[in-house]
């Protein structure tokens, strides 16, 4: 964010809170008229600072408040290796986040399922038939205390 000036930073921070918030609003609160605060919102957009907007679910409503993490190793850390499990697992619905790691595991994978039935599944039937995958740990959550959603 060194590229960016102070209003700049204070827009991403505000759609960040509220990306429902009015232009109007925004510009307000950043300290520019609408048309400007549009300007730089285009900008920002364009330049790749601002990717897309998109609602926050509670996921508990859903039916989904089991979380675990899956430590993964792979059997192969090669280019190759590494793509397809990184096209793999992007297809599996259940993985919220994916993280390749440097540490003595490659990837760590956050998983949100119905309950500790569904995740042994999808751990059984989709993580571990991976490409690559040598083995798995879970850790499961007891409880969510912060999450910023982002």
């Amino acid at each position: 964010m060194a590229d960016l000036d102070r209003i700049d930073q204070s827009i991403i921070r505000e759609l960040q809170k509220n990306s429902r918030i009015t232009v109007t609003e925004l510009a307000s609160r950043v300290g520019l008229s609408k048309t400007p605060c549009q300007v730089r919102m285009r900008r920002l957009e364009e330049q790749g600072y601002i990717t897309g907007y998109t609602a926050l679910v509670n996921q508990t409503k859903l039916g989904l408040s089991h979380i675990a993490f899956a430590q993964v190793t792979l059997n192969d850390t090669s280019s190759g290796a590494l793509t397809a499990f990184n096209n793999a697992v992007k297809q599996l619905s259940a993985v919220e986040q994916c993280h390749m790691i440097a540490g003595n595991f490659d990837y760590l994978l956050k998983v949100r399922t119905r309950n500790m039935q569904e995740y042994r599944q999808v751990l059984g039937e989709e993580i571990s038939a991976l490409p690559h995958v040598l083995q798995t740990s879970t850790f499961v959550v007891m409880e969510n205390v912060k999450d910023a959603g982002i």
